[in-house]
């Protein structure tokens, strides 16, 4: 049965579901109608920005941002701005995030892992040289392309929601990948900052785990503060001795971009990116975005369309219960998967109500849409989840499970939880699903 849906339109771009979200900015699917192009679009809220008297630095950055057009750089390609929001537009990472690699396989083969890493160094090397600095640089913000190469993200927007007094500050979020000059709190250089973050980054890639680590925040500062951490025994001398230049707790002697270059396990393989650079852009779109002149303002529109479910297709993506072959390929999005589920709608809230709440959520329902948050809270706050019921029959259903804030890696422990308890319903290739009764 097909229901009826909102539609949203942002001038020319087509927008859909939320594939990022933090307390300043939330990042939406879109797809260019013009020219079928996915991208990612990041939307501020106006108000929010001339709070925390914003818009300059703003400017500032996106306009950098748009000269900035390296191969391993998430690409720019405009901003917009409505009345009440503003719309910048981004390259759509096709390959899903780094991160999700690394959970679904675990540690990477060296010579894999130094490819990343090469790029890595290549984008924040190129973003360093034009005063661009990354300041919440972690495998979640690392994309992949349709290629398989490395495109870091929000490289020079990741702090907006930081107050600008002429020193960087920390991001509250992960201070996992933080120098310990960031989380002193007292003013740091950017670059040598960033160059912290990508130690932990190879770390992480090589190891299959963080280096810090530690559920007691006190704790995980002063082992960081101190750069206390052992190497597995299976990496390399060469791969060893970066880290540990890399990792030094000591800004003034830590290892420079230049010395890693030089780098004898770095440099093994090592092709320097092949680009052209720009030499100017143009900046119209930023000047009018932040001028606000309403005879610029995009048009918003949201329209009602009915939702075309084919099922067949809904049911093949649909492989029982087994994460790795649940994520949604097409649009790349690494936060929701979907099954098919036999029984009524209702008993199917009930049931995802009956396995969240000894897991320690509260619940909200409305319809057949629910909003979970666990109490407790993990590495990056309490975890939510949302989830929604669609009909393809009448004892048929897809359900969405999709994380919209926390830690990643607590939403797939808490969907195998949830996936245990869920197994007797779960639609299986063979069953009768009463879908050919017509």
């Amino acid at each position: 049965m097909n229901r009826p849906k909102v539609q949203r339109r942002v001038g020319k771009y087509e927008v859909g579901k939320t594939i990022g979200q933090g307390s300043f900015a939330k990042v939406r699917y879109a797809k260019n109608t013009e020219t079928g192009e996915s991208v990612a679009l990041k939307i501020l809220d106006k108000e929010k920005v001339l709070k925390n008297k914003m818009s300059e630095q703003i400017r500032r950055e996106i306009s950098t941002m748009k000269l900035i057009n390296h191969p391993n750089v998430v690409r720019l390609y405009e901003v917009l701005a409505s009345k009440t929001k503003i719309y910048i537009v981004l390259e759509f990472g096709v390959g899903g995030e780094l991160f999700d690699k690394i959970v679904h396989d675990g540690r990477l083969q060296e010579d894999a892992a130094r490819k990343y890493f090469q790029q890595l160094i290549n984008a924040v090397d190129y973003c360093h040289s034009r005063g661009v600095y990354h300041r919440d640089l972690k495998p979640e913000n690392l994309l992949l392309d349709a290629q398989g190469n490395l495109k870091v993200s929000d490289f020079g927007l990741s702090a907006l929601s930081r107050q600008g007094d002429g020193l960087l500050h920390t991001a509250c979020g992960t201070p996992n990948y933080a120098a310990p000059e960031v989380l002193n709190d007292q003013g740091y250089d950017g670059a040598t900052a960033d160059l912290w973050s990508c130690g932990v980054i190879l770390f992480v890639l090589l190891a299959g785990y963080l280096p810090f680590d530690e559920s007691n925040l006190m704790t995980l500062y002063k082992k960081i503060t101190a750069a206390e951490y052992t190497c597995p025994p299976w990496l390399s001398p060469g791969a060893k001795k970066l880290i540990v230049r890399i990792l030094d707790p000591n800004p003034v002697t830590r290892i420079s971009i230049q010395e890693i270059l030089e780098d004898a396990w770095f440099k093994k393989n090592y092709k320097r990116p092949v680009f052209e650079e720009k030499e100017e852009a143009n900046l119209d779109d930023v000047e009018a975005v932040f001028k606000d002149s309403e005879e610029h303002h995009v048009t918003e529109k949201k329209e009602e369309q009915p939702t075309s479910m084919n099922a067949f297709e809904l049911i093949s993506m649909s492989r029982a219960l087994d994460l790795g072959n649940l994520f949604e390929e097409e649009e790349g999005y690494k936060r929701e998967t979907r099954f098919a589920a036999t029984g009524a709608a209702n008993e199917l809230v009930q049931k995802i109500e009956e396995a969240s709440k000894p897991l320690g959520f509260d619940i909200q329902k409305k319809n057949y849409k629910m909003r979970l948050e666990n109490v407790n809270a993990g590495r990056k706050g309490n975890l939510k989840v949302a989830t929604e019921i669609f009909q393809v029959s009448p004892s048929l259903h897809m359900v969405e499970v999709r994380k919209t804030k926390g830690d990643t890696l607590e939403f797939h422990k808490f969907y195998k939880k949830l996936s245990t308890t869920l197994n007797d319903v779960v639609w299986k290739s063979g069953e009768s699903s009463g879908l050919n009764n017509k």
